[in-house]
């Protein structure tokens, strides 16, 4: 899924991706906004991930929808 398909249907996938990293707070998803770079920014924040981490689990997301 690429930013753009991401974007356009992050109202869907929302509470989706907050089952999948719960530390996600109401706050951080509206400002992700469904901009990719946003999502793994939050995600190398919040988990501790590295870039690379964050963009792999966020595709590995992506594929399964």
């Amino acid at each position: 899924m690429d930013s753009r398909e991401l974007h356009g249907k992050w109202e869907q996938l929302r509470g989706i991706v907050q089952e999948f990293w719960g530390e996600l707070t109401g706050s951080d998803l509206d400002y992700i906004a469904g901009e990719r770079h946003r999502l793994v920014g939050k995600l190398e924040e919040k988990y501790g991930m590295s870039r690379e981490e964050a963009e792999r689990k966020v595709d590995e997301i992506a594929d399964r929808l």
